[in-house]
């Protein structure tokens, strides 16, 4: 295997649906701009509420990608 550098970031996506729909928010968007995503880790999953309903979902991603070694 190659030597390689990941880059780390932090994303957070929403949906009405579900917590997996949030995530999948996430990554679509994030994909559509960076190449080379690795790996997401669903760090934190939150709901909002609103009388007493829950609106939408929350999940903070950690996401990693591969920096382009230019060859």
């Amino acid at each position: 295997m190659a030597d390689s550098v990941y880059r780390v970031t932090e994303l957070i996506g929403t949906s009405t649906e579900s917590w997996e729909k949030a995530a999948q928010n996430a990554i679509q968007t994030a994909a559509s701009s960076v190449r080379d995503l690795r790996i997401a880790e669903i760090e934190k999953s939150d709901l909002v509420i609103e009388d007493g309903q829950v609106t939408a979902y929350r999940v903070r991603l950690s996401l990693s990608f591969k920096y382009d070694s230019g060859s």
